[in-house]
């Protein structure tokens, strides 16, 4: 087993076991709560474990984990079934592996509440028939499904399934990656929304390109005075962004220009009096323009940009 005195982190556990662990699940057709459950037993338990798929009895005993196949559960024990009647719990392979990983040590509290709520919440639904996906919502668990489609060959399937576990593992390390930014973030945007409300600004720069919004709206975004937000992109240009009222909203405290508006290169230029003004979105959420001087000379000359309030 894993090294429970290694240090912990976000970062999925690089101690290696000193015995690679084997684990089973079943043969054939797949779902989405048997493939989540491995991406997570690989990410943060087992990355050089081997897997068997099998519907054999022995080789089931054998293994040292067994998910969503076996009759058990029995988390100590390293077993993870739901199928059996003397389980009525709502969880599925899926969520009862990610509660172990937790109990363990090995999915740190934020990461798994975060996976929960993204993803394992709703495959352990799907799985158990309390939700079905929308045929026309590519979900993690229709997508799984498409996977699992047109195999008529235990070969195929286990080909199939090991296809859709990578996904899913890179499902996974996103989610993980995703709170990461945000952690790095954090210090930086909020000290430039302090900065922006002491200078009187309605305006937020950031002098790098950082997942700015989970922060923003954490530290009381929907009710900060600011408007836009400027930072650079990641191929060098510099975006301003209309903020958003709330985190979950298409709308924008205050638009761009409706001049602006779906213009690109010189035709923009032309209408903002400012030379390197590179492609306004039609729903004037966002402008790019070759430099940070180039996005506040647009924004000022255009009466965006206050820096006392009125």
């Amino acid at each position: 087993m894993a090294d429970m005195h290694a240090p912990r982190s976000l970062r999925p556990l690089e101690v290696l076991q000193s015995m690679t662990l084997t684990a089973a699940t079943h043969s054939g057709p797949f779902h989405a709560d048997d493939v989540l459950a491995w991406a997570l037993i690989k990410v943060f338990h087992a990355p050089d474990g081997q897997l068997v798929r099998t519907r054999d009895p022995a080789q089931i005993r054998q293994a040292e984990l067994v998910f969503d196949v076996g009759g058990q559960y029995d988390p100590k024990n390293g077993r993870f079934d739901h199928h059996q009647a003397s389980y009525q719990g709502p969880l599925s392979s899926a969520g009862m592996v990610l509660e172990w990983l937790m109990e363990r040590g090995e999915v740190e509290l934020e990461v798994g509440a975060k996976l929960k709520a993204e993803m394992v919440d709703y495959v352990d639904a799907v799985d158990n028939g309390r939700l079905v996906p929308d045929r026309g919502v590519p979900c993690f668990a229709r997508v799984v499904e498409l996977y699992a489609a047109g195999h008529d060959t235990h070969e195929a399937f286990d080909a199939a399934y090991h296809r859709a576990v990578a996904m899913a593992e890179g499902a996974v390390r996103g989610v993980v990656s995703s709170i990461e930014e945000v952690r790095r973030a954090r210090s930086t945007v909020v000290q430039a929304m302090k900065d922006a409300e002491q200078a009187g600004r309605n305006v937020i720069f950031l002098d790098g390109y950082q997942k700015w919004k989970p922060v923003y709206y954490a530290q009381g975004g929907a009710q900060h005075p600011t408007e836009y937000i400027v930072f650079p992109g990641i191929e060098g240009t510099w975006r301003v962004i209309a903020i958003a009222p709330h985190e979950d909203s298409f709308d924008q405290k205050r638009p761009l220009p409706e001049s602006w508006a779906g213009l690109t290169g010189s035709s923009l230029s032309e209408v903002t009096g400012v030379q390197g003004s590179l492609f306004c979105h039609k729903n004037r959420f966002i402008a790019v323009f070759e430099s940070r001087d180039a996005a506040v000379e647009a924004l000022e000359r255009h009466g965006l940009m206050w820096r006392e309030r009125n």
